[in-house]
């Protein structure tokens, strides 16, 4: 196993920070009173698509190591802009995995191809009474009706969901999983306003009602046969929220250093106090063995896919709580500075709680965890 980056790669990496860094740094988007709209969303998506960040995870790119390099990707951009990161992310992994995955040749050029560049924002709705979804069968469902299908249901924690031009609903169909892909605007399909967070203000996330909504029946993807749809969306959704760990980790990180080198007390930085020295001593090894956790689930998701579920909860528990740890302590190392709106490290604190109690929840990863060394694994 090796982790390290290649030239290309780490040039791939500047090419990353350096497109989004004017529309998505921290400050504009992370510290507002109301979400991006489709417009701003579309310009970081215009952006990214001039480099190969959005095609990571759905097509082969020539000189980047598949999984690894998306992870390594993944923590730069959030390290930019949290908001923005959940926002492409939910638009490009888990929308556009999900056609890339299973829609057929002619979907695929309708929703892929504008996607891959930059021209498409998707979102994905799985969630319904609560975030959770391991032990509550969806209720969303969608019936056929002559040439068409007419869904109803409720999701909840929609990302995208108001800026969004098309949403994947999962729900049942006729007993079977489904994908109802629904373009904005369509009657009967109701986004409400977006919801007030403590973190991720940025990133537009809503709840959708669907009330006799009818769609084409060319607008209806199934997952393969066999295959656990909500447990596939939860696997992709965990690896988007280790990127997010990975990359505030990174910045509130980078925010104490930087702090401690240029603060003075007592005439001297503060990073020549022992206290504070031990704190970023902390923080860095949590962050160190956090990315090291994340580039070997990442490393496995290609080299030995089935073995990668274990791994991924494992990682899901570790680098979200590690980077609540890391996040806290860099408040700390701040102090009052630390309060201050547009201070990477409070953005990176009020983005970190997210992480644990969406995907797989780090309650249920332990849950699964257990089941799994026990041999209770399905």
């Amino acid at each position: 196993m090796n982790y390290d980056f290649t030239p290309q790669e780490t040039a791939f990496f500047a090419d990353i920070a350096a497109a989004v860094k004017d529309t998505a740094a921290y400050g504009k988007l992370d510290c507002r009173k109301t979400p991006m709209d489709s417009e701003e969303l579309h310009g970081i998506t215009d952006v990214l698509a001039r480099t190969s960040y959005l095609r990571l995870g759905l097509e082969h790119v020539d000189g980047l190591n598949g999984h690894l390099t998306l992870m390594g990707a993944m923590e730069v951009l959030a390290a930019v802009s949290p908001s923005a990161y959940l926002c492409i992310e939910a638009s490009t992994r888990l929308f556009g995995r999900a056609i890339c995955q299973w829609a057929g040749s002619e979907q695929k050029t309708r929703w892929l191809d504008p996607l891959l560049a930059g021209e498409l924002i998707g979102a994905l709705a799985l969630c319904e009474t609560n975030v959770s979804v391991d032990n509550q069968p969806l209720t969303t469902k969608g019936e056929k009706e002559g040439q068409s299908f007419v869904v109803n249901g409720e999701k909840q924690y929609v990302i995208n969901g108001p800026a969004a031009d098309w949403i994947a609903v999962a729900g049942d169909c006729d007993g079977n999983m489904a994908l109802f892909i629904i373009e904005k605007n369509t009657p009967g399909m109701i986004v409400e306003a977006p919801l007030d967070t403590m973190g991720y203000e940025g990133t537009p996330i809503a709840v959708i009602r669907l009330d006799g909504c009818e769609i084409s029946e060319n607008q209806v993807v199934f997952p393969d046969a066999g295959q656990n749809m909500p447990a596939v969306l939860k696997m992709w959704e965990n690896q988007i929220l280790l990127g997010a760990s990975l990359g505030i980790s990174s910045a509130a990180f980078d925010a104490a250093r930087n702090y401690a080198k240029s603060h003075k007390s007592g005439a001297k930085p503060i990073i020549a106090y022992q206290e504070v020295g031990f704190k970023l001593a902390e923080m860095l090894t949590l962050l160190q063995t956090s990315q090291l956790l994340a580039y070997r689930t990442a490393w496995t998701l290609d080299a030995s896919p089935k073995e990668a579920e274990e791994l991924m909860w494992c990682a899901k528990v570790f680098c979200t709580e590690s980077a609540e740890q890391i996040c806290s302590q860099a408040m700390q190392v701040l102090g009052a500075a630390g309060y201050v709106a547009g201070n990477r490290a409070q953005t990176a604190y009020r983005c970190a709680k997210y992480g644990q109690v969406t995907g797989t929840s780090t309650e249920i990863s332990r849950v699964k965890i257990g089941d799994a060394e026990l041999g209770y694994r399905e």
